[in-house]
């Protein structure tokens, strides 16, 4: 398949190119950041942040894209589910 785009630069702002499931973990990090995790199940995201910062995104709504350069997704204090990390 033919990429009219692949001599342009990626950004950060620009269109996710890789994703993954993301299954929240106490202890194991993301191979990479995110640039944004996609929630397909409502509910409560516990996220570490590339900075270290350890946040909770409450109520999250099914089908919400949070644009987040997140490490890890800890299982404690995360009650959403289907989330897609994306890069």
């Amino acid at each position: 398949m033919e990429d009219r785009f692949s001599d342009n630069a990626p950004s950060i702002s620009g269109p996710a190119t890789h994703a993954f499931p993301i299954t929240p973990s106490d202890t194991a990090s993301f191979a990479d950041a995110t640039r944004a995790i996609y929630c397909g199940v409502a509910g409560d995201i516990a996220a570490i942040m590339l900075s270290g910062a350890v946040v909770t995104f409450a109520n999250v709504a099914a089908g919400t894209l949070l644009p987040l350069r997140a490490t890890r997704i800890a299982a404690a204090g995360t009650t959403a589910g289907g989330l897609i990390g994306l890069l």
